[in-house]
C-alpha cells in the first residue's frame, strides 16, 4: 500500500488578503446596497423610469416595494403622470440591491421636492412612498422582505391612508391590482 502525501499547500496570508479585497471591490458586497445617481430621462409607467448617469449610461429602474397599474389598466396613465410629476428631468439617487429578471435595477428612488419652502424639503423624498401615498400604486407585499423594516412600515401605512381617504385608484371600489390583471391577461392568451 502506498502512502500519499496529504500536506496542504502553504498560503501566503498577504496574498489571501489581496484576493479577498480584490473580490469584494470587483464582485461587490453581497448584502450591501449600491447607490446610483443620475437624471430621470424617461418615465415608462407608474413604477419604472430610465435614468442617465454622469457617464451618459442609461439604467432602467423598477421602483422597489410598489406595483402601479399597467398602462392599459384604469389609472395606468394617471400613475405614469404622477411619477413623472415627481421625477422627470430631476436628479435622483437610487438605492438598490438587486436586478429583476428583465435586468432592471430594483430600488428606492430619492429626489429633492420642487418648489418647497419648508425645512422638510432639505431631506430627499422617497418616490416609491409618494406613489403609494398618492394612491397611484399598491404596496407590493409579495416583495416586502426585500425592503428595510422602516420602509415596510411606511409603505403599509401610506397604502392604508390612501385607501381610507379614497385617493387615486382607491376611489374605484373595483380597482384590480396589476399582478391580478397581468395574470388574467396571461390566462386569456
Amino acid at each position: 500500500m502506498r502512502h500519499h502525501d496529504l500536506t496542504l499547500p502553504v498560503i501566503d496570508p498577504a496574498a489571501l488578503i489581496r484576493y479577498v479585497i480584490f473580490s469584494l471591490l470587483f464582485v461587490g458586497f453581497p448584502s450591501a446596497a449600491a447607490e446610483l445617481i443620475g437624471r430621470v430621462v424617461g418615465v415608462h409607467d407608474g413604477d419604472t423610469v430610465t435614468i442617465l448617469d454622469s457617464g451618459n449610461t442609461q439604467y432602467k429602474i423598477r421602483l422597489a416595494g410598489i406595483d402601479s397599474p399597467e398602462l392599459k389598466q384604469q389609472f395606468g396613465a394617471k400613475a405614469k403622470e404622477s411619477l413623472s410629476s415627481f421625477l422627470y428631468a430631476k436628479k435622483v439617487t437610487v438605492e438598490w440591491k438587486k436586478r429583476d429578471r428583465y435586468g432592471r435595477i430594483v430600488g428606492k428612488i430619492l429626489f429633492m421636492p420642487a418648489n418647497c419652502i419648508t425645512p422638510a424639503c432639505l431631506q430627499p423624498a422617497d418616490a416609491n412612498y409618494e406613489q403609494i401615498a398618492a394612491g397611484m400604486a399598491w404596496y407590493y407585499r409579495q416583495y416586502a422582505s426585500e425592503l428595510n423594516p422602516d420602509d415596510r412600515a411606511k409603505y403599509d401605512a401610506a397604502e392604508n391612508r390612501a385607501h381610507v381617504e379614497k385617493r387615486g385608484l382607491w376611489g374605484d371600489p373595483n380597482a384590480v391590482p396589476p399582478w391580478t390583471w397581468r395574470r388574467s391577461k396571461k390566462n386569456t392568451k
